[in-house]
């Protein structure tokens, strides 16, 4: 069988890694995504080593020359990533000294164990930044979308049935709001991300004379005052993966807001509600039925909820039950991370270009929110301001029943619609009568208002 030997293992070993070991181990495969936060934590780590005395500024120069030219080629696609070297941190430090010889100074008071916490921290830092900016982007074009159909009533349902009329607009600021709570989470969350651990080494911190300030300061983890942040504790700098979960978990919340808004899009595209045409760009067709057009980009918005939960619950149970503190049981939080991260901004984004190019079928959507059974709970306040003042909304209910009138009466022209039973109570009739021409003097107000205002644009 072949032999592989990996840089991390020392003279301690007798006999070298087996090549399924060796494969089984890696993690280059998916961790090399972190090349530019390793190549800059290196190089502030490398300037704080200077700065305390040990490393000349000569080998310093060479050092950040090193990594500047293979994070170039990292960028061009040039790098020659090595299995055999496990992770993207020993991949690094390999390559550079071998061009460089004061490259064997890199790891200098540092640990994989405190490089990888530094780095996943620097990452999902700016994957949170973006992902702020998507959500913003999302906002927006919701908010579009209800200015741009203002006017545009639509039934508002409970338990799928029903309710009352609501516009539009104020059904789709409802997952603004949603939106604006995930922000205020992810920001919640990055001042925990923002923390810087390098310093802490394999567990204990180390002996030489560290200046963790400067590379706090050098890598951005600074508070709103400009006050540098470092971890207290070395044992839990090195084990926490607290901000990984909380992540997963306001993306998981997140993901969840976007399915609910996938499933109401869903059922307004079918033909049996026929509320919005969503353009064919973001439509797919069947393999079999030529008539189909399927909302299916917001079906997988809607799928990859499960794939995000999943991610945190993977998260953890792999948490649970480690002990203090570093195993490698931790390398298994990258690819959820990664996943999720991956996930809902490329969701949030696609969310907000299909809403971009949506339509929404007005006739459809007036003739719904003119069903009159919509208008019950209207009557039974004003029947109960009318008839009943000192009494209960409730008590309302039970002697009213609005809704077996209401359905017996035409919005528009304030008549009955065929003759029903008279109530005990004739005054009930008359009433429901006189809200209705309210109503419907309410709507040819606003026709004729806007009719004017049109001719008086024009």
């Amino acid at each position: 069988m072949k032999k592989i030997s990996p840089v991390s293992r020392s003279g301690r070993f007798a006999h070298e890694v087996s090549a399924d070991v060796a494969q089984f181990t890696e993690s280059i495969s998916f961790d090399h995504r972190l090349w530019r936060q390793d190549i800059l934590g290196s190089m502030a780590h490398v300037t704080m080593l200077q700065k305390i005395g040990m490393l000349s500024k000569k080998e310093l120069r060479a050092i950040v020359r090193g990594l500047d030219t293979i994070a170039k080629e990292i960028k061009a696609g040039k790098f020659k990533w090595k299995p055999e070297l496990e992770d993207v941190h020993m991949n690094i430090e390999a390559e550079l000294t071998k061009r460089i010889p004061a490259g064997m100074y890199l790891h200098t008071a540092r640990s994989r164990n405190d490089q990888v916490a530094l780095d996943m921290r620097l990452w999902l830092r700016d994957e949170i930044i973006a992902l702020l900016g998507e959500i913003a982007g999302l906002q927006r074009t919701l908010v579009s979308l209800g200015e741009k159909y203002s006017d545009v009533l639509i039934p508002g349902y409970t338990h799928l049935q029903r309710a009352q009329p609501v516009y539009l607009a104020h059904h789709l600021l409802a997952y603004v709001e949603m939106l604006e709570r995930d922000c205020e989470r992810l920001w919640d969350c990055h001042s925990r991300v923002n923390v810087c651990p390098l310093g802490s080494g394999a567990i204990a911190g180390s002996t030489l004379p560290l200046d963790r300030v400067l590379v706090a300061k050098l890598l951005g983890f600074v508070d709103a005052n400009g006050k540098p942040r470092v971890s207290q504790n070395s044992m839990d700098a090195v084990s926490d993966r607290d901000f990984a979960v909380e992540f997963c978990a306001a993306a998981a919340l997140l993901a969840v807001h976007i399915s609910r808004l996938a499933e109401d899009l869903i059922f307004w595209a079918s033909a049996e509600f026929d509320f919005i045409k969503i353009a064919d760009a973001y439509t797919t067709g069947s393999s079999l039925m030529p008539q189909k057009k399927n909302p299916d980009v917001a079906e997988l918005a809607r799928g990859k909820t499960g794939r995000v939960v999943g991610n945190l619950v993977a998260l953890l149970t792999l948490l649970k039950g480690l002990p203090m503190t570093y195993n490698r049981d931790l390398q298994e939080d990258k690819e959820r991370l990664f996943d999720t991260a991956d996930s809902v901004r490329a969701t949030v984004r696609i969310m907000a270009a299909m809403l971009r190019n949506t339509k929404v079928n007005r006739a459809k959507c007036a003739k719904a929110a003119s069903d009159p059974a919509l208008l019950a709970t209207d009557f039974a306040d004003y029947h109960f301001q009318q008839l009943f003042p000192p009494r209960t909304e409730a008590i309302a209910h039970e002697l009213l029943y609005p809704v077996q009138y209401a359905k017996h009466f035409d919005p528009a022209t304030g008549e009955m619609e065929q003759p029903v039973e008279l109530p005990s109570v004739a005054e009930e009739v008359e009433l429901l009568r006189r809200f209705y021409q309210i109503q419907a003097s309410r709507e040819k107000l606003k026709r004729t208002s806007k009719s004017s205002k049109a001719k008086k644009n024009f």
